[in-house]
């Protein structure tokens, strides 16, 4: 482990004066804040006071090329980077004209423009963000590196862990801060982590861990430029463990009482500001000359802090908000619609092979798309979706990842942000708890928060009927309609396997793809031959019928048909393809045709999306019904392993023709 002492620098130059100024912007404006929230003029700030020196010192270190992930102690990255002042403190008052729109409050967000991706709460998530990021520079042969940033409670995060392993396995151009200060919350670091050097975790995963005096500010960018240089170089990852100290409260609310008063004493006695002053007093520089410094900068704060909070307060309209949750569609060659029944080539395919169809046209119509996943490329993936893939795409665009789901999925975001269209296929849809903060938080708030779009593809195998038992054979489409800014897909044929996951993947959003597994192989049908992509949000009438509207997804289109076949009465199936956005003009069409409404999902009935449909119906079309709506769904248990089990007890294939019996006796 390097842990080399600070270097003294030549004699100071116009470049120490700026680098002072820089060091000094972050710590005017905190002891703004700090007056303004004595003044209870704002309601909240967490502060870096006395950290300023790592923030500062990263980005001084790198070029603009590079891409910085901070977290909320760390406004020197902004300020150092040029993020320009007035709509910076607006966005941290919360006031018109800040980064967020009112969305967000302080570094919770990014802004591309200056390569710089802000956090969210969940702590070490952003760690695989800078994977991608670094992955995007890998594959275009950049030298840009990504650097990011969490703090000591972080590194016994799950992510912590993902992060370093993907960026050690594939050689990633990342460096890795943590910013060790201390204390959690209110937890001190011995309480919560059991060595004394973090850095000593870098050896686990083949990457050198430096532990960096974090209030030197030479000694942080000597250290972050060598981690660049070797990032740059193609050697790899680094961890820097910078030791610093937290001499506020988590935040002013807080306040210090848990920390002894000695403690604090001992750590502003190396205060970083004024440690590089006095340095620089030592070389030569007059006390005059900095002392004018201090006074520019904290006029500038001044000014801007008073602009700003006489700027008026973020409003905004429901259908000015609801128009920003996804990204629109970028300017793009429009997609080839499906062809007209009747019109163009077709071939009777397994649906696991007009699905692999349709990630091929992709793939060859964009080289920005690149697949992840567990045994994805050589193995073709479990299901053997992708069989062939790595031998006509590639290593670099085919990639077998560890067994890191959130890893992968916060690296899909960092792949989407630098311009890729990565597709994560999770080996099961039940092994998605594993990556769902990254889906819930992090990809569907991304474009509602800051403007930028993410288009990544998330491919989910579930469902059951194949006795494969409690944790491979779920239906968890339900957990993700519920989360604005994700869309959601289901297919039912092999035409729409196709269709659909061309859509999504060209789409400029976060899109999940349930992919039934027991249609994979069981299910035959017309595919049209050639290149198109089925329109998301779009509805399918998949049997027209006069006496019954039933509304489903999945493998419950198929059950709906096959009773259709069979039952005296005149059923109309919806198969609706997609649940986020669902086609309500269709559903809602269909039920003042029959007066009827069933809703089938093979997901447990309490909790399922059937209920959305049911109760939209219910609703927006009463006059229209002449029963109460009828919800089918499994029931409330785990899906049994044994193939009997789960058929007599636990399907809702079973309970379907007695709830079309019930639905049309009313």
């Amino acid at each position: 482990m390097d842990t080399a002492p600070h270097v003294a620098a030549p004699p100071v130059s116009d470049a120490d004066l700026d680098l002072y100024r820089a060091l000094r912007l972050p710590r005017a404006v905190e002891d703004k804040m700090l007056r303004l929230i004595r003044q209870n003029r704002i309601s909240k700030w967490f502060s870096g006071y006395g950290q300023e020196a790592i923030a500062v010192g990263c980005a001084w270190a790198l070029d603009d090329r590079d891409w910085l992930l901070p977290m909320h102690r760390n406004l020197g990255v902004w300020t150092t980077r040029g993020v320009p002042l007035r709509p910076l403190f607006c966005q941290m008052m919360g006031r018109e004209g800040g980064f967020t729109n009112g969305r967000d409050r302080t570094f919770h967000f990014g802004t591309r423009e200056h390569r710089i991706v802000g956090m969210i709460s969940h702590l070490a998530a952003m760690l695989p963000v800078a994977d991608g990021l670094g992955l995007a520079a890998q594959l275009r042969g950049e030298d840009a590196v990504a650097l990011a940033f969490t703090g000591e409670g972080a590194t016994r995060e799950g992510d912590f862990h993902e992060a370093l392993s993907l960026a050690a396995v594939w050689s990633l151009p990342v460096v890795f801060v943590v910013e060790n200060n201390g204390y959690g919350l209110s937890t001190p670091t011995a309480d919560a982590v059991p060595v004394e050097d973090l850095a000593d975790a870098a050896a686990g995963y083949g990457m050198p861990g430096v532990v960096v005096n974090g209030n030197d500010i030479e000694f942080v960018i000597a250290s972050t430029k060598k981690a660049v240089e070797r990032a740059r170089a193609g050697r790899g990852p680094t961890l820097l463990e910078m030791k610093t100290f937290r001499v506020r409260g988590h935040e002013e609310a807080s306040g210090t009482a848990y920390v002894p008063d000695d403690l604090i004493a001992e750590w502003e006695a190396r205060d970083p500001v004024a440690a590089f002053r006095a340095r620089l007093v030592e070389r030569g520089v007059a006390e005059a000359t900095l002392d004018a410094v201090d006074r520019e900068v904290e006029a500038e704060v001044e000014e801007v802090a008073e602009w700003a909070l006489q700027q008026p307060p973020v409003e905004g309209t429901p259908e000015g908000e609801a128009a920003d949750l996804f990204a629109p569609p970028a300017d793009r060659p429009a997609l080839p619609a499906p062809p007209a029944k009747g019109q163009g080539g077709v071939e009777e395919k397994r649906f696991i092979d007009a699905l692999s169809d349709g990630l091929r046209n992709a793939f060859d119509a964009d080289d920005a798309t690149l697949l992840m996943g567990q045994d994805v490329a050589g193995y073709g993936g479990v299901f053997k979706t992708t069989a062939g893939f790595l031998d006509r795409y590639g290593p670099e665009r085919v990639r077998n990842t560890p067994i890191i789901e959130s890893g992968a999925l916060g690296c899909a975001l960092g792949l989407a942000l630098d311009g890729f269209r990565p597709v994560v296929e999770m080996q099961y849809a039940d092994f998605v708890t594993c990556g769902f903060n990254q889906i819930v938080n992090n990809l569907a708030t991304t474009h509602y928060r800051w403007g930028a779009p993410v288009p990544v593809t998330v491919r989910l195998p579930f469902g059951g009927g194949i006795g494969a038992g409690p944790f491979h054979s779920q239906s968890p489409e339900a957990w993700f309609c519920h989360v604005p800014g994700l869309k959601v897909v289901v297919p039912a044929t092999p035409a729409d396997a196709k269709g659909l996951i061309r859509a999504a993947i060209a789409d400029p959003n976060p899109v999940l793809v349930f992919e039934h597994k027991r249609l994979y192989r069981a299910l035959r049908g017309d595919v049209p031959t050639g290149d198109y992509a089925t329109p998301l949000g779009e509805a399918r009438l998949a049997r027209a019928g006069r006496d019954l509207t039933v509304v489903t997804w999945g493998v419950g289109v198929q059950w709906a048909l096959d009773l259709a076949e069979t039952h005296e009465a005149d059923l109309e199936v919806v198969d609706l393809r997609t649940l986020v956005p669902w086609d309500r003009a269709a559903v809602l069409a269909s039920v003042e045709k029959t007066g009827r409404l069933l809703v089938l999902h093979e997901a447990t009935r309490t909790g399922g999306f059937g209920a959305e449909v049911a109760a939209e119906v219910a609703e927006a079309a009463f006059s229209y019904l002449d029963a109460p709506p009828v919800r089918v769904g499994a029931a409330d248990l785990p899906v049994p392993f044994s193939p009997q089990l789960e058929s007599d007890v636990y399907s809702a294939r079973a309970r379907l023709g007695g709830a079309v019996d019930r639905a049309l006796a009313f």
